[in-house]
């Protein structure tokens, strides 16, 4: 098993991992002592002015993992569906990733339009992918929560075990909240759950609880910046108080990590 593989098997005490969207915001968050970061792609896809989910990212987030793979934390990386509908393509991008550090990847079933691909269709990106680089920690993610399904429950739960029984390390199902959800979901697996975290929902340790493996941040500390950024302005322009934040030279210094 891999150190980042061994992060996901600790009852009780489930990884929290935060989501970068640049080398600054990686290495920040390294620095607070988060060992393990994951990317967001919106966050990636917002920064470079370009759609999120829609495969138009390939470029841009293998950019940052050029730029952040083999630092001094252990790098997941989300690549929406893994910007193809052909396994093999997608099995390429993942050993790409793979040799420029990344340690996971996180492969979505939702598409643009806000329809699921086809079961076996993402099943079959799961198993190209840990066929071609089985040291690489898979995160296979449903969508059924988000994309209105009309019974998201069992339904997710079809999948996830669909994408463990193809070779899935992990499998995420963002937008479960309730806790007897996300009780069925752990009971009725073998893999570690992954959970979005939501500001209504369970604490981290509450997730742990339940039996939840991994807390995924997902886009909010992208929107969180973009809030501040605003805010800031917004403060200056009226006269308001500003809140604290990093020094010029604090903020040049990630970039010497």
């Amino acid at each position: 098993m891999t150190p980042f593989a061994d992060l996901h098997h600790r009852p009780g005490r489930p990884l929290l991992l935060p989501n970068a969207w640049d080398h600054a915001s990686a290495v920040a968050l390294a620095a607070q002592g988060f060992t393990a970061i994951g990317t967001t792609s919106l966050g990636v896809a917002a920064a470079a002015g370009l759609p999120d989910g829609a495969a138009a990212t390939r470029a841009e987030t293998v950019r940052l993992v050029r730029r952040l793979g083999g630092g001094d934390f252990l790098l997941s990386v989300d690549v929406e569906s893994g910007f193809s509908d052909d396994p093999a393509e997608v099995a390429d991008l993942a050993v790409e990733l793979a040799e420029l550090g990344a340690v996971g990847i996180n492969l979505e079933d939702g598409r643009a339009d806000g329809t699921m691909a086809p079961l076996a269709e993402h099943a079959a990106k799961v198993a190209a992918v840990k066929s071609a680089v089985p040291e690489l920690f898979l995160n296979a993610r449903t969508d059924t929560y988000w994309v209105g399904h009309p019974d998201p429950g069992p339904e997710a739960l079809r999948r996830l075990l669909a994408y463990q029984q193809a070779g899935a390390d992990g499998v995420f199902a963002p937008g479960v909240g309730e806790r007897d959800a996300v009780a069925r979901l752990v009971e009725g697996l073998a893999v570690p759950l992954n959970v979005l975290w939501t500001p209504t929902g369970p604490s981290v340790a509450e997730l742990g609880a339940l039996g939840v493996a991994r807390v995924s941040l997902g886009s909010l500390l992208y929107r969180s910046a973009l809030a501040a950024a605003v805010a800031t302005a917004t403060a200056v322009a009226t006269g308001g108080p500003v809140g604290p934040v990093p020094g010029y030279a604090e903020v040049r210094a990630l970039s010497e990590r």
